[in-house]
């Protein structure tokens, strides 16, 4: 299915110009017991509702972000750099799309990237000689 997704640079999107990088959560503290980094890195919450993710616009600017969107329909409620408050369990439906997200991205100063983002693109190896 396809959605639009709003780049808090470059504006609305087809999401087929962007990588998903899984639902955005709290980075376990330095010292933290290997059982946390298991959950922290394998554990999905993967749930029915809304949802928030990160998102790399790789035919884009190439600059990670975050969405909120709801996973039942793909209605995606809001998209910034980080997004501080709390996940909506609910929230009306747009009659625009993105017009919400663009006003508030463009209403004052952008907030500083702060949130380490999972890896852009993995590694691949060129020139193998296996076989």
């Amino acid at each position: 299915m396809s959605f639009l997704l709003t780049c808090p640079l470059c504006g609305p999107r087809d999401v087929y110009e962007y990588r998903f990088g899984g639902e955005a959560q709290r980075r376990p503290a330095p010292g933290t017991s290997a059982a946390d980094w298991g959950q922290y890195l394998y554990a999905r919450t993967n749930v029915s509702g809304v949802e928030r993710e990160w998102w790399f616009h790789r035919a884009g600017c190439r600059r990670w972000f975050q969405a909120e969107r709801d996973t039942r329909d793909n209605r995606v409620l809001q998209t910034g750099w980080t997004i501080t408050e709390p996940v909506a369990a609910t929230r009306p439906a747009e009659t625009t799309a993105g017009a919400s997200t663009r006003q508030a991205l463009t209403a004052g100063p952008r907030p500083a990237l702060t949130a380490a983002a999972p890896d852009a693109e993995p590694a691949v190896e060129v020139g193998s000689t296996d076989g």
